[in-house]
């Protein structure tokens, strides 16, 4: 076949490359479950929703230890809008086609290879999971991040109260656990009463903390929607608060952006369209929609046109880094830098000298690009050597 075969959603670890020398990577990756996974996952086989399966406590794998992957729980009650973000952001599924999800009655799970491995587990709102018959350190044991979502178009209280009763119960026992709030939906709501629920909501969940003794419990607030790029921003944050190097990061791009004249520069994932760093400046979800609208017209046209011709013969070295640029009606270029296999810098250039000077460019971006995989160590490379 001449083309390669086209699926949605993509799988984890698409690979876009440069020009026609490039090469796909539709692989499907393994999953590995830890000891205390297929624990939690045999507790809750043959479970009616509703009904929490039986568990003893303490039963914790000394396998556990060496999980090294931060995990990621989406709670709410059900259809609060859970299981609709994890299928848009990490499976790109359109945000219409979401209303045809079934409800969760499992906990899901997913596995998302990428720069850094974590998981996500996406959990079902009627699932008690704070009854004394589940075991916490299995739940929340390698816990990164304690995503909650709640219906901003429905009758949130309840919704509070339990995030209330989770919070002290996870402050507890894991005080390190960042709790992000998903204030969700908001698309149908006026600017007046989307900001009148958001400050209800804060007040609600501070109010009842402050009287239980946490006045800076570490939680933090977003407006999302499916619907637009505001679920995105979300995780974009929420991932940013695991990635130890994020200082250094951040430091690099704002070095690269004042030498070469960018206004705004983000650090792609590549697949999911979650930045994982940018300069310090301001975000702009116009710029940031614009950059990341780009990126999927990359991948796409390198699906389509990047087959291995039989009788291609390389000449001289060869670019595997995709490289692309294109100037706007309004005369801003957006250049696109592909930094490895998982990553990829994008940038917003309005400035009519800078524009002028694409080797110059390019030339600080390869520079970006060593450091950046210094501060990774290129562990990707080591994984896929060792195996």
């Amino acid at each position: 076949m001449p083309f390669p075969t086209i699926s949605r959603p993509r799988p984890i670890n698409t690979r876009f490359e440069h020009g026609s020398d490039a090469s796909v990577s539709l692989s499907s990756p393994v999953t590995h479950k830890t000891s205390a996974q297929l624990s939690l996952e045999h507790l809750l086989q043959g479970t009616t929703p509703g009904v929490p399966a039986q568990a003893k406590s303490g039963s914790v794998s000394s396998t556990k230890a060496r999980d090294a992957k931060p995990r990621l729980l989406l709670m709410g009650l059900r259809r609060s809008g859970k299981s609709s973000i994890a299928s848009v952001v990490f499976h790109k599924m359109p945000p219409n086609e979401t209303l045809f999800l079934e409800s969760t009655t499992r906990i899901q799970k997913d596995s998302i290879h990428s720069f850094m491995d974590f998981q996500v587990w996406d959990f079902p709102g009627q699932l008690e999971y704070l009854e004394p018959s589940f075991d916490l350190e299995d739940i929340f044991g390698s816990l990164g991040a304690l995503v909650w979502v709640i219906d901003a178009q429905d009758d949130y209280l309840d919704s509070v109260a339990r995030l209330n009763r989770t919070i002290l119960t996870v402050q507890q026992y894991y005080p390190g656990i960042n709790i992000e709030v998903f204030i969700h939906k908001v698309d149908g709501l006026s600017d007046e009463y989307r900001t009148d629920t958001f400050q209800d909501i804060v007040q609600r969940i501070s109010d009842e903390l402050s009287d239980a003794g946490y006045e800076n419990a570490p939680v933090h607030y977003y407006l999302t929607s499916i619907y637009d790029y505001s679920v995105f921003e979300a995780f974009s944050k929420v991932i940013q608060k695991l990635i130890p190097n994020l200082s250094t990061l951040e430091n690099l791009i704002n070095t690269l952006g004042n030498n070469c004249g960018f206004e705004k520069t983000y650090l792609f994932d590549v697949l999911s369209k979650i930045y994982i760093a940018s300069d310090t400046r301001p975000v702009d979800m116009a710029c940031y929609e614009m950059c990341s609208d780009y990126i999927d017209v990359i991948v796409d046209i390198s699906e389509l046109y990047s087959w291995d011709h039989p009788d291609r013969k390389p000449k001289g070295d060869q670019i595997q880094e995709a490289e692309s640029h294109v100037v706007l009606h309004d005369e801003t270029m957006i250049h696109l830098m592909e930094m490895n296999k998982y990553l990829c810098l994008v940038s917003v250039i309005r400035n009519s000298e800078s524009k002028e000077k694409r080797g110059l460019i390019d030339m600080n971006c390869r520079t970006f690009q060593d450091a950046l995989n210094d501060v990774f160590s290129r562990s990707w490379e080591q994984d896929e050597q060792s195996t």
